[in-house]
């Protein structure tokens, strides 16, 4: 899904290419804009410049991916910056992922419980036959408090 590896690098010459941000942004499948955001607060290192202009080397995709990958498991920027940035923690990288997801699945878990709540309510409101908001008021307290 998120997958990117330096062999979709193109290399010239013997030497690696370098991306510019539009390059990076068409692979990656966001917007030039978001990679600028992700360098000023450090999620990206700061990119070599060629005249003024940003040049990237290729394995910042892999980068972007993990943002992606992440992001898509709830992670905030706060804590994906946790992930990446901290490095030099004494907490090794992986129980600082384990740690996240342990959250995340917690809130996961709660958001659950309250989307099964909501599918309760439009369910019995499919079978609602109230004829004015009195009734029907009294019908979704009866079926609140029964659940």
């Amino acid at each position: 899904m998120f997958k990117l590896t330096l062999s979709q690098a193109f290399l010239r010459d013997g030497f690696m290419e370098e991306l510019t941000i539009s390059e990076v942004a068409n692979r990656a499948g966001i917007r030039a804009s978001a990679i600028r955001y992700y360098e000023s607060i450090q999620l990206l290192p700061p990119p070599q410049r060629s005249a003024g202009r940003r040049r990237y080397n290729p394995d910042v995709l892999r980068r972007i991916s993990f943002i992606q990958v992440a992001q898509a498991a709830g992670l905030t920027i706060a804590e994906i910056k946790t992930l990446i940035n901290e490095l030099d923690s004494a907490t090794p990288l992986s129980e600082r992922w384990q740690t996240l997801a342990h959250q995340k699945l917690a809130e996961v878990d709660a958001l659950m419980r309250k989307i099964q709540g909501m599918r309760m309510i439009l369910v019995n409101g499919l079978s609602c036959s109230c004829s004015n908001l009195e009734e029907c008021i009294d019908c979704i307290l009866r079926a609140e408090a029964s659940s």
